[in-house]
């Protein structure tokens, strides 16, 4: 908690300091309120934008504490914010002065506004196909690559409008501020694009060894270590993974399904959901791959108790498999429920593990179909709160609860348990939409 306390104020003082660098004198005298207000809300927008750099550049000692999906859903909302409060800042000169409207056009106004005009529009670009990628249908790779292309253009854009216009940055280090803060992001897209695959490629490749097939669409990706000692993990953890070249643009994360204990030969389970994962079955081994990870915070381990509760719906199933390889592999006797949510008997992937497990474990297995054969005897239809209420232990307190599925599942599975009176710090829910 120490480290998370650190991470939150230092990521204040960075949006907050360099706007109060550029109050100190000398600054402009005579403006008035409006004007200057436009143009502190201006500077810390900025500040903002720059800041998600840092948030996207997977550092592990920044996400460890809140996990890297904590970490990514900050850094849409934060975009956000940033995104209304830059454009609050040319809106408000505009009604402080309706003449400086002339500025909007490019060819009245001067080399300042129209970097600004260019930053403006590059941010409005990342907001609406950031949350409308999937109504545009937007190929992943390719608007992924564009987005980090539209952030360094707004940035680098950002910084020639504030160095044109030259009011608050009319003195050698306050210009120094923002020209070192603008390299430093770019040169964290130059890291994570370029110096760390090449580093990947040079000191930790993986190949591909097998992909077996599952049940129900899915696929058992298996990787070894191309002569390096492999990837130390957590039951539960993630990676993003690449296939073929380091540098590809196609790279998705996944969560382990083996053992934590495995570190040179690494699974992956993986459901054909998109047109990244139905090409899964067609990888032949010998495949180069390449690994970013472990992330996530997903894990029993840092969340110790006298028992567990894993509620997985579909592919959900992938991170409480590590957690039940794991255990078995340790002799874990804490005693462990389980409910496993599929549409079909047929679709429930790695369901005869699962009944091997069960010799080897304390497990409870639950299964819920929503289309269960005529004689089936077990839960059907959705973990309701009344599947919940016939499965879960009597005795909730000193549980930590998994779940990892569908998102209407995980909010409703959710709800409910605190409804039952359990801690939200025992709850913990694995989501998949990370970009």
């Amino acid at each position: 908690m120490i480290s998370g306390f650190f991470w939150i104020a230092l990521f204040l003082a960075m949006v907050l300091l360099p706007t109060w660098l550029l109050l100190v004198a000398p600054t402009p005298s005579g403006r008035p309120f409006w004007l200057e207000f436009s143009l502190a809300l201006g500077f810390f927008g900025m500040t903002q934008i720059a800041i998600q750099f840092v948030l996207i550049a997977r550092f592990k000692s920044l996400t460890a504490p809140y996990g890297i999906d904590v970490i990514l859903q900050l850094h849409r909302r934060l975009a956000l914010v940033a995104l209304a409060v830059i454009l609050l800042h040319p809106l408000i000169i505009m009604i402080d002065n309706p003449s400086r409207l002339k500025l909007l056009n490019p060819l009245s106004g001067n080399w300042a506004s129209r970097f600004a005009l260019f930053s403006v529009f590059c941010l409005l670009v990342l907001g609406i196909t950031s949350l409308f990628r999937e109504k545009l249908k937007l190929n992943y790779e390719y608007w992924r690559f564009s987005h980090l292309v539209f952030a360094v253009l707004a940035i680098v854009s950002a910084q020639l409008h504030v160095s044109l216009a030259g009011l608050y940055t009319n003195i050698w280090w306050k210009q120094a501020i923002w020209v070192v803060a603008t390299t430093a992001m770019v040169g964290l897209v130059l890291y994570l694009r370029l110096i760390k695959p090449a580093w990947q490629r040079s000191r930790q490749s993986w190949q591909v060894s097998e992909v077996r097939p599952e049940r129900g669409d899915t696929w058992t990706l298996i990787l070894e270590a191309d002569g390096h000692a492999g990837m130390e993990f957590l039951p539960g953890q993630f990676a993003w993974l690449k296939l073929g070249g380091a540098f590809t643009l196609k790279e998705h994360p996944f969560s382990f399904s083996s053992s934590a204990g495995s570190r040179k030969r690494l699974e992956f389970g993986i459901k054909a959901l998109g047109d990244f994962t139905s090409t899964i079955k067609d990888v032949q081994p010998g495949t180069p791959a390449h690994l970013d990870g472990p992330h996530g915070a997903f894990c029993i381990d840092r969340y110790p108790a006298v028992g567990y509760v894993f509620i997985a719906g579909g592919i959900g199933i992938t991170p409480m498999l590590s957690f039940l390889r794991s255990m078995a592999e340790r002799n874990d006797p804490r005693p462990v429920v389980l409910l496993y949510a599929d549409r079909n008997w047929e679709d429930l992937a790695f369901r005869e593990e699962l009944e091997q497990l069960k010799e080897q474990l304390d497990l409870k297995l639950v299964y819920v179909l929503q289309e269960p054969p005529d004689d089936w005897q077990g839960e059907q239809g959705m973990i309701t709160p009344e599947v919940l209420e016939r499965n879960l232990p009597k005795e909730l307190i000193h549980r930590n609860f998994f779940v990892c599925g569908p998102e209407p599942m995980m909010n409703a599975v959710h709800d409910t348990l605190l409804e039952r009176g359990v801690s939200k710090a025992c709850i913990h829910l694995e989501r998949f939409n990370l970009v």
